[in-house]
């Protein structure tokens, strides 16, 4: 049993109302000993209302008593005056307990009313706060998804006979350079995975190459990243890969001054 779920169900105050049946009051009193915080709860309760009760008590004022026996005596001489008089009498102490009851039950329910609305408002917080939980897991997921998706596409190129493997070293610019070149020359597709390369500044970017009967030719730019990167389609002929830094976004001609690594395309 959720002793808190049931506290904040609101049947306590029901019960402090005597709005439940026989049989949900009876459910309640043995909650009650059984559980010393229902039982605290239900006497919390009780103490608010009676406090509520005597702070919205409506006491008329003197005058109300002076006009009424003020009307008695006028009409004293009047048989059947006198006795709706008495009857008028008699029935005011019975209305105004009726009106001050109306009011006090109209302030308990208001207060009844604010009470759910903040139960409903920290449900509600909750709430919210299980669904960004959940939200957040499910962008985790997929991102984790997408992370694994592309471990499987690069394994099953890297594993994959029809493309050539060439590794590419370091150059005296960077000794502890190296990067590979996964190449099929029958549908042209190149694909970079990056071991080794220093972290370059925003102004600059790497450039790959394919020395293609003696001519550099773009293969495109890149910034290190793990995984394979794709870049651009290179036809047959090419002996030799390599990377040099370049300014943002590429140079038509390598700096050569700059090559980071290179490496051969072994003759099959």
């Amino acid at each position: 049993m959720n002793i808190e779920a049931y506290i904040s169900s609101g049947i306590l105050e029901s019960y402090v109302l005597g709005e439940l049946s026989e049989k949900e009051n009876q459910e309640v009193v043995e909650m009650a000993a059984k559980y010393p915080e229902v039982k605290a709860e239900i006497e919390i309760i009780e103490e608010s209302f009676e406090q509520m009760a005597f702070k919205t008590a409506i006491k008329p004022p003197a005058s109300v008593k002076e006009r009424l026996f003020q009307d008695i005596d006028t009409k004293e001489s009047k048989p059947e005056a006198k006795v709706v008089a008495m009857e008028s009498s008699e029935a005011s102490p019975y209305w105004r307990y009726i009106a001050a009851a109306s009011v006090s039950l109209a302030v308990i329910s208001s207060v009844l009313a604010f009470n759910y609305w903040n139960k409903w408002q920290d449900t509600q917080g909750e709430l919210d706060i299980l669904i960004a939980q959940n939200e957040r897991v499910a962008e985790d997921y997929n991102q984790v998804n997408q992370q694994l998706e592309k471990i499987e596409e690069d394994l099953g190129i890297i594993n994959n006979s029809s493309f050539d493997r060439i590794a590419m070293k370091g150059t005296d610019n960077a000794p502890e350079g190296l990067a590979y070149i996964y190449w099929n020359s029958s549908s042209e597709e190149v694909y970079l995975s990056v071991q080794n390369l220093k972290e370059l500044t925003t102004e600059k970017q790497y450039q790959l190459w394919a020395i293609i009967d003696g001519k550099p030719v773009d293969a495109g730019v890149f910034d290190p990243d793990t995984g394979l990167l794709k870049m651009k389609n290179i036809a047959g002929g090419a002996g030799a890969f390599a990377v040099t830094v370049e300014p943002k976004g590429g140079s038509e001609n390598p700096t050569l001054e700059t090559m980071q690594v290179m490496g051969a395309v072994e003759k099959s």
